[in-house]
C-alpha cells in the first residue's frame, strides 16, 4: 500500500513540468553540453535525409551521417520538434520530439511535524531545475518496516506520514529518490521523534490600549488551529515587542495563558508585536506570528478656546422710523406762550379800573 501510494505521488509531481507535441513520434533525450545522435526511422545508413527543426531547416551546429543528425554540444535552445525527410520523396519520415536537461542532483529534504502527535510532512526540492520531467520515490522507515507515505493536495513536493507510536525512541529514516530519462539521486534525512516538532505560529494576535493606563497594551492571541491536542500536549509562548523608534526587542516567555500585559511601554510610542508558540516538553519554536501594530492610551487634550474667538453681545434698542408721507401734529404750546396771555390779561384789567374812577 505504501508502494502504491508513493507512485501516485510521484507520478503526479511528473506530470506538470513539461508537455512536448502530440505529433512526435517519440521523444529523445539530451544532456546540456553534450554531443546528440538522432536516428530517422531505421533508415539504412546509405539514406539521404533532410532534418527540420520547428518547421524549419536545422541551423545550429551539426553535422549528418546518412539518416543520422549530429547535434554539438546542445544547450536548451536544442529543445524542440525535429522532423527527418527523405530526399527523394521529401515525405516526412518521422518526428522527433528532442528534450535537452540535466540528471537531478540530491534532493535537500527537510521534515517537520505541525500537528504532533498525530503525523509529520517531509518536503523536498531540487537546488537547480533539470528542465526535463523527474519524479521522485518516496520511503519511510521506523523501527525496520515501511510506513504508509501520503502526497500532499496542495504542495507538489511534499507527503505526510503517521506517526505509527508516541515518544518512541526508534529513529525515523526518510529517504528521496530523484528520477528523470538522464539519471537519477538519492538523498537520506535521519532523526527522532522529538526533533521535528515544531507548531505553526499563533494565529489571531491583537494588542488593545487599556484606557487611562498610558504605557500599557493587552495582547492576546490563539494557539495553532493546527495544533490537534491543546490539552494533553499544551503549548508555552514566547513574546515580543519593541517601539517603532528602536530596533532591540525586549521578550517575555509565557505558560498556561493566551495573553499578556505590556506594563513598561513608552507613552504614546506605536509597537510592534508578535508571538511564537513551541510544545512544553520537546521541538523547537515556531516562527513568529504576523506583526501586529499598536500605540498605548492617549489622553485626548482638553480644548482650549481663545480670546480671539469669544462673542461679545451688546443690548441696542431701535426707534421706529417715522413715516416720510405723514405730517408730524404739533403739540400744544407751553412755557412762553402762556406768559404771553397772562401778561395782556393784567393789562386789560388794569385799564378797566381806570376807566371807572
Amino acid at each position: 500500500m505504501a508502494n502504491l501510494v508513493t507512485s501516485l505521488c510521484c507520478v503526479v509531481l511528473a506530470a506538470v513540468v513539461v508537455a512536448y507535441p502530440r505529433n512526435a513520434d517519440r521523444i529523445q533525450y539530451g544532456r546540456i553540453g553534450s554531443d546528440v545522435t538522432m536516428q530517422c526511422g531505421s533508415l539504412d545508413n546509405d539514406a539521404s535525409v533532410s532534418w527540420k527543426m520547428n518547421g524549419t531547416y536545422v541551423k545550429a551546429q551539426h553535422s549528418l551521417e546518412g539518416p543520422r543528425l549530429i547535434l554539438t554540444n546542445v544547450s536548451l535552445n536544442h529543445t524542440g520538434l525535429y522532423t527527418c525527410f527523405q530526399k527523394q520523396d521529401d515525405d516526412k519520415h518521422e518526428a522527433i520530439f528532442l528534450q535537452i536537461g540535466i540528471p537531478p542532483l540530491e534532493p535537500t529534504i527537510t521534515c517537520r511535524s505541525n500537528t504532533y502527535p498525530q503525523g509529520f510532512y517531509c518536503s523536498w526540492h531540487q537546488q537547480h531545475s533539470t528542465y526535463i520531467n523527474t519524479t521522485f520515490d518516496v520511503e519511510v522507515q521506523h523501527n525496520q518496516r515501511s510506513l504508509e507515505v501520503k502526497k500532499d493536495l496542495f504542495h507538489k513536493n511534499r507527503c505526510h506520514v503517521r506517526f505509527p507510536e508516541v515518544f518512541s525512541s526508534f529513529p525515523y529514516k526518510v529517504n528521496v529518490t530523484a528520477i528523470n530519462a538522464l539519471g537519477k539521486a538519492s538523498a537520506t534525512k535521519t532523526f527522532e521523534e522529538s526533533t521535528i516538532v515544531k507548531p505553526d505560529p499563533p494565529e489571531r494576535v491583537t494588542a488593545t490600549p487599556i484606557r487611562f493606563n498610558p504605557r500599557r497594551l493587552e495582547v492576546s492571541w490563539h494557539s495553532p488551529a493546527t495544533w490537534p491536542d491543546i490539552d494533553n500536549f499544551p503549548l508555552k509562548y514566547f513574546l515580543r515587542y519593541r517601539p517603532l523608534i528602536r530596533e532591540q526587542w525586549q521578550h517575555v516567555e509565557l505558560s498556561d495563558t493566551t495573553s499578556h500585559n505590556i506594563t513598561d511601554a513608552y507613552a504614546g510610542k506605536e509597537y510592534i508585536i508578535q508571538v511564537a508558540a513551541k510544545d512544553t516538553e520537546i521541538g523547537t519554536w515556531s516562527d513568529w506570528s504576523v506583526a501586529v501594530h499598536a500605540t498605548p492610551w492617549i489622553e485626548e487634550p482638553v480644548p482650549v478656546v481663545s480670546t480671539t474667538e469669544v462673542e461679545f453681545h451688546t443690548e441696542t434698542k431701535t426707534s421706529p422710523m417715522p413715516c416720510s408721507n405723514a405730517p408730524q401734529k404739533a403739540e400744544p404750546p407751553v412755557g412762553g406762550a402762556a406768559t404771553v396771555i397772562t401778561f395782556f390779561s393784567r393789562l386789560l384789567l388794569g385799564m378797566l379800573l381806570l376807566l371807572l374812577m
